[in-house]
């Protein structure tokens, strides 16, 4: 990084140091089952704020399923779709 004259010297340099001791595992993670059965992600992103919402669920879920969990987690977030944009599945949104 170069300094140039129009920045201010910070007279008050931040110490960092660490909060608390971090104690390290002694070997690899246990194994964890905490996938739930999910096998798939369906990803959701506003286009107004690009902000996604990643939701997990099975590769073998209905249309009703999914609309569901749509509804139930995304709706709930966002409020109401003015237009679906799908990469996927024509099917799923043709019926709109």
């Amino acid at each position: 990084m170069h300094w140039k004259k129009t920045w201010k010297y910070d007279e008050n340099p931040r110490t960092h140091k660490t909060l608390g001791n971090c104690p390290y595992g002694l070997g690899n993670w246990p194994t964890t089952r905490s996938d739930r059965g999910f096998n798939a992600f369906l990803v959701s992103v506003d286009r107004f704020s690009k902000t996604p919402i990643f939701l997990p669920y099975h590769k073998d879920d209905t249309a009703m399923d999914t609309s569901l969990l749509i509804w139930n987690r995304v709706v709930s977030w966002t409020g109401i779709f003015t237009n679906i944009i799908s990469d996927r599945d024509p099917n799923f949104t043709s019926a709109l």
